[in-house]
C-alpha cells in the first residue's frame, strides 16, 4: 500500500504543482487545521527521530539563553557543520527529544522545527515536492496528501 500510495502521491503533487494557485493553500490549509486537530505529533516524533533541521544564529542565540550557557559553548556540545555550510545537531535522534516525545526547549525549538512540516505556510505550491518527501516521514502529511488524492 504505501508504495502504491506514494506513486498516486507523486502524481496527484506533479498536477498541484502545476496549479500553484491560492485555492491549494486554503484547500491544503483547511486539511492541515483538520488533520492536526486529530492526530497528535506527541505520538509519532518521527521528524525529531530522523531529521537533522538547519539551526540559525538565530536559533543559536535563542536556545543558548534559554539554556543559560554561551552560543559558542551551545554549538561546540550541540552543533556541526553540515556540507552545505549550515549548523545542524551534532546526533539524531534531537538531543532535545525526551523519551515521552516532548522537546524540552519547545518555546524556543529551531525555526525550522517550528514550521515543519510546510503545509500551512503560504503558497505551499512551492514546497509540493517537500510535502511528498514529508510524507514518508509525517503521518499528517501523509493524510494531507491522501485526503486532497480522494478530493476531500
Amino acid at each position: 500500500m504505501a508504495k502504491a500510495a506514494r506513486q498516486e502521491h507523486a502524481a496527484l503533487v506533479k498536477r498541484l504543482c502545476a496549479t500553484g494557485s491560492r485555492r491549494l493553500d486554503e484547500r491544503v490549509h483547511a486539511l492541515h487545521e483538520a488533520v492536526f486537530d486529530t492526530l497528535s505529533c506527541l505520538d509519532c516524533a518521527n521528524c525529531c527521530r530522523t531529521l537533522g533541521p538547519r539551526i540559525t544564529d538565530a536559533d543559536v542565540q535563542r536556545i543558548a539563553a534559554f539554556l543559560r550557557i554561551k552560543p559558542s559553548g551551545f554549538a561546540g556540545q550541540y552543533l556541526v557543520v553540515d556540507e552545505d555550510g549550515d549548523y545542524i545537531f551534532r546526533s539524531m535522534p534531537c538531543p532535545f527529544l525526551g523519551g515521552d516525545n516532548y522537546c524540552s526547549i519547545y518555546d524556543v525549538r529551531p525555526r525550522a522545527c517550528r514550521d515543519y512540516p510546510h503545509t500551512d505556510r503560504p503558497r505551499v505550491y512551492q514546497v509540493m515536492a517537500l510535502t511528498l518527501k514529508n510524507s514518508a516521514i509525517c503521518p499528517a502529511v501523509f493524510e494531507i496528501l491522501e485526503r486532497l488524492r480522494k478530493g476531500a
